[in-house]
């Protein structure tokens, strides 16, 4: 598929005086298939090369894929020679790769070599256009990421009882995703209890699991640079009938958001028909977040299901549909799926229940 990409990539490309850039470790993954750290990717007119230093020389010969791999000993002259062999004095680069800083140190350098540097946002939306809509590698390494929380999510439900702090619950459920295969945890986990529920993004801490609490587990894993994205919302002993209330709430946004998915729907009115529910039964004010969010190579990306999302859904696009109730000082609910866009409708990455489970 990465032939593909670059093809997609190179249309941006107009003339063969011109070159493009990529400089986010990310997109130079994504369109040299081989992760690392250091490096950049460059596309000319009708080649492509992958520039990477000593330490990863090696590793990039055997994973590179479509793309004449370089071991750079001074980067910006080494792209230098290559654009003068190929005749090409305008270069193109990422705007959101590059600080302010960078960019006049890039163009200053390059401007030494008779070549002009551009960094242009048509550039960055190019490749998010590209990267927005998923191949079935990338929905089969989703599908694994998520497969692997779930296992590690299911287990860690019995560590879930008074007495437990949330640290140890993170601790634990990290441990198990990798344990299954994760190479990472996708984001920092966030597992809380009581009070703290209110805060979409609470972070762990010494605080103990009581009886009546809910508990929130926001978690996801990585799998071969993929990531998954999973929340869900369990009450410790019992619940009361406020909890039972925003859950249900909660839980008739998310299904009702489920109904409306599919391509040629637009983020924002995906994003209204949750918030409208909320805001039916009170609690519009207690929804401050947007609905949904892309993910893939990164937790989050394009699109942004919003409000303000003009996004319109396409087959491919991988987004998640996580409304939620935080009522500060008491508690919190949030409910999430990773949903696949489909012409018709979408497949549900998240084969985990969502009726309220009493541990």
């Amino acid at each position: 598929m990465n032939s593909l990409r670059i093809e997609q990539l190179r249309a941006f490309i107009e003339s063969t005086d011109t070159a493009i850039l990529v400089k986010d470790e990310i997109n130079v993954g994504y369109f040299s298939g081989f992760q690392h750290s250091e490096g950049v990717f460059l596309l000319t007119y009708d080649k492509a090369y992958l520039f990477v230093d000593f330490r990863y020389f090696e590793a990039a010969q055997k994973y590179a894929v479509g793309c004449e791999v370089i071991c750079f000993k001074k980067l910006i002259d080494d792209i230098s020679e290559i654009l003068k062999k190929e005749c090409v004095n305008k270069l193109f680069a990422e705007a959101n790769a590059l600080t302010v800083s960078e960019f006049n140190a890039y163009k200053k350098r390059f401007e030494e070599h008779q070549i002009e540097l551009f960094c242009n946002e048509e550039l960055d939306k190019t490749i998010s256009d590209i990267r927005i809509i998923k191949d079935q590698t990338e929905f089969d390494k989703i599908l694994k990421a998520q497969q692997i929380a779930e296992k590690a999510y299911n287990e860690v439900l019995n560590y879930i009882k008074p007495g437990v702090t949330e640290r140890k619950i993170a601790i634990e459920l990290e441990y198990l995703m990798k344990q299954y295969g994760a190479e990472r945890v996708s984001f920092d986990l966030i597992t809380i209890t009581g009070s703290k529920t209110s805060l979409p993004h609470g972070v762990p801490g010494d605080d103990i699991i009581k009886s009546g609490d809910f508990f929130t587990m926001d978690f996801g894993s990585v799998y071969d640079g993929y990531h998954s994205d999973t929340t869900r919302t369990v009450a410790v002993g019992f619940a009361t009938d406020e909890q039972k209330k925003i859950y249900d709430i909660v839980l008739k946004a998310q299904l009702t958001v489920l109904e409306q998915v599919k391509a040629g729907k637009t983020c924002s009115e995906i994003d209204k028909v949750a918030r409208d529910i909320i805001t039916d039964a009170g609690y519009g004010e207690c929804f401050g977040h947007s609905t949904g969010h892309g993910v893939g190579l990164e937790i989050h990306e394009a699109p942004n299901v919003s409000l303000r999302g003009e996004t319109i859904l396409k087959e491919g696009m991988v987004i998640t549909d996580e409304p939620g109730i935080y009522i500060p000082q008491k508690f919190g609910v949030r409910i999430e799926d990773m949903l696949y866009v489909t012409e018709n409708g979408y497949t549900n990455f998240v084969s985990l229940p969502k009726e309220l489970i009493i541990l």
